[in-house]
């Protein structure tokens, strides 16, 4: 019987997988995005040195990673839907993995972007995880199943952060990749032998058009965003890419509106409870990010006892933060 564009299918019979199993290997998904995206963020005042590039430039290596994320999480999800979740999630992997193979084996800024850039689609990970958790899991097993994996996002980030530390300390950088890169391996393994092939697909066509515009109008955004403190907040070229992107994104709403079946449907998403849980899911995205940036740099600030953020009246409050710094006080011997 053919399928109408757009409808549901679902398999009279679906292999059955221990549910506990499912929901160990997809937040564990959940801690490589957050371990990937914050081994990095300490050795930040370093990486201008290492790469013999700009303190902007350097900076790219977080911000290429959000900007795949962003662009490629709608895009990931829609071809999820329409070809298999479980087959994305593995494609994600092994972006992830080859992200982190030439990171590895690269000492040049371009390359190690493009690392980067790859490794950057396994935030769409998480999406694509949370749907297969929702087609695969009972029903009153799915809260408890999207609130452990979102939780292995911060606990990933407070893996990587001092991880990131004793790698650095004690052996060469590219190692950071490493370790990035073998997590991955492990868990493409953990999902090839536990996670299922989702039992719900939706047939139809590609929002082409509508990808294209999201992802000029975010790459735009953010080139101008992370540029401006060098080019100026005033400056022809930075203003040029903010209303470029914000041109490009007014041309994408209506588009997604008027289109069948759109990347992203808009409609849904401003629905109350969805606009506020994303406003809400924006807000904390930018506070962690925020605070594992500036964090990196507190615990890497210059070698003065004054300089020290913890330290009070000649003695250390915080042991755990200063043993990162070069706070003196740190220092034994």
């Amino acid at each position: 019987m053919a399928v109408a564009a757009g409808e549901k299918t679902t398999p009279a019979s679906a292999p059955t997988t221990p549910t506990t199993a499912i929901i160990i290997v997809l937040s564990l998904c959940g801690t490589l995005v957050s371990l990937q995206q914050t081994l990095v963020l300490p050795l930040l005042p370093d990486f201008p040195e290492i790469l013999d590039t700009t303190s902007d430039n350097a900076s790219w290596l977080v911000t290429v990673t959000l900007l795949t994320a962003a662009v490629g999480t709608p895009i990931v999800s829609r071809l999820a839907d329409m070809f298999g979740k479980r087959l994305l999630l593995i494609v994600c992997m092994w972006a992830v993995i080859a992200g982190s193979i030439v990171s590895a084996l690269s000492s040049e800024l371009a390359l190690v972007l493009l690392g980067r850039g790859l490794s950057g689609l396994g935030a769409c990970l998480v999406p694509v995880g949370i749907s297969i958790m929702r087609d695969h899991l009972p029903a009153d097993r799915v809260g408890s199943g999207v609130a452990l994996m979102s939780a292995t996002l911060g606990i990933g980030g407070a893996i990587g952060m001092p991880l990131a530390g004793v790698i650095y300390d004690n052996l060469d950088w590219h190692a950071l990749f490493y370790v990035s890169g073998g997590f991955a391996v492990v868990m493409l393994v953990a999902v090839y032998l536990v996670v299922p092939e989702s039992t719900v697909k939706t047939r139809g066509r590609f929002d082409y058009l509508g990808a294209a515009l999201l992802s000029l109008a975010l790459t735009g955004f953010l080139l101008a965003v992370s540029k401006a403190g060098t080019w100026g907040w005033s400056s022809p070229l930075t203003l040029s890419l903010l209303v470029g992107a914000g041109l490009v994104l007014a041309a994408w709403v209506p588009w997604e509106l008027r289109t069948g079946q759109p990347l992203v449907d808009i409609r849904t998403s401003m629905r109350r409870t969805v606009l506020l849980t994303n406003a809400a899911s924006v807000l904390i995205g930018f506070a962690m990010f925020a605070n594992f940036l500036t964090s990196a740099q507190q615990v890497q600030m210059p070698a003065t006892a004054s300089a020290c953020p913890w330290s009070r009246r000649g003695s250390c409050c915080c042991p755990a933060a200063c043993s990162w710094s070069r706070c003196p006080r740190s220092r034994r011997g």
